[in-house]
């Protein structure tokens, strides 16, 4: 079927698939982001591996984004235009370390790229990037914002420990590794758009949380065709569901009161960072549009696949937990 075309500033506008919008920028566009001054710079030159301008390793974080990681790409290209080549490389980072669990056969193999973006940090600290295109940009992004070295050995140290393969033994610990991974690049956000303050941090927590609890829910139909479940256990022996029972789709009751409880904590992280909403600055809704935007649209993806593998959980359970729409950032 073709696309629709539509009228827009920038030329027609055409909607279909895979992208929401392809559209080609006005011409002047590239020079202008060619144009946007660099950061500061010492220690030994990466000009060889940087390539030419954006076409470089900035244009290379903004594919792997835009491959990966779609809804995080489209909405970085919101953030102010000082801030956005910054949290590319800083979700191309995320992007990194989130793929090596599933691209490799063997633990000790992803270990060892583990370390690699160990000692890549601490190098981009001591001003000694290796030539790798993302670790490029987000020593760049460092050196412009002086981003938290904590905040990243966190997202690796999280990621570190996933790699065993192992359910959650509480909803506590999948907070932990959503606080770990998600709110810290949150953390990071902030960082980049130079906001300090404790509520913004403490709305972050909240809606970094909630996204870490929505895509472990959503990666359940996944994980079940590898014979894996990640949900955490004491939910599930509190309705008495086994992981065979979330391998085999039952449609029982307690397999959907599981993922009512589940949810459900989700939820209450997203009501809570809007009690924030008032004493949070203007300049850090941006941060929140990006996660908020994926809580919300990974939620709806989720419980369409739900309502195709376990028919009869839709109709009234999951209508108890109400999500708000329109989301969180028109809210603010």
């Amino acid at each position: 079927m073709a696309a629709s075309v539509q009228g827009s500033a920038w030329g027609p506008l055409r909607l279909g698939i895979p992208g929401l919008c392809c559209r080609r920028p006005p011409l002047g566009l590239y020079a202008r982001v060619r144009r946007l001054p660099g950061p500061e710079v010492s220690g030994r030159s990466v000009a060889a591996a940087s390539g030419p301008g954006i076409w470089g390793t900035e244009h290379y974080c903004l594919e792997l984004l835009r491959k990966r990681d779609y809804e995080g790409y489209l909405c970085s290209l919101l953030l102010p235009a000082e801030s956005r080549s910054s949290v590319f490389a800083l979700r191309a980072f995320n992007v990194e370390l989130a793929q090596v669990k599933d691209s490799v056969s063997e633990k000790t193999i992803g270990l060892m790229r583990i370390q690699f973006w160990k000692k890549t940090v601490e190098d981009i600290y001591c001003d000694k990037p290796p030539h790798q295109p993302v670790a490029i940009e987000l020593w760049k992004a460092v050196k412009r914002h002086n981003l938290t070295k904590r905040w990243l050995m966190k997202i690796i140290d999280e990621r570190e420990k996933n790699l065993d393969d192992k359910a959650y033994r509480n909803i506590k610990e999948l907070e932990n590794y959503a606080e770990n991974t998600q709110s810290s690049l949150l953390y990071l956000t902030l960082e980049i758009l130079g906001i300090k303050d404790v509520h913004a941090d403490h709305a972050a927590s909240h809606i970094g949380k909630a996204q870490g609890i929505v895509t472990c829910l959503r990666a359940t139909p996944y994980h079940g065709s590898r014979r894996k479940v990640f949900l955490p256990m004491d939910i599930c022996m509190l309705h008495g569901v086994s992981q065979e029972d979330i391998l085999r789709r039952n449609r029982d009751k307690n397999v959907r009161d599981v993922i009512y409880d589940i949810a459900s904590q989700a939820h209450l992280h997203l009501k809570h960072a809007r009690s924030f909403h008032k004493s949070v600055p203007v300049k850090a809704f941006p941060a929140f549009l990006q996660t908020e935007y994926k809580v919300i649209e990974e939620a709806q993806r989720w419980w369409k696949d739900l309502c195709k593998n376990w028919p009869g959980t839709c109709e009234s359970d999951m209508s108890r937990i109400n999500i708000p729409l329109p989301a969180f950032p028109h809210e603010w």
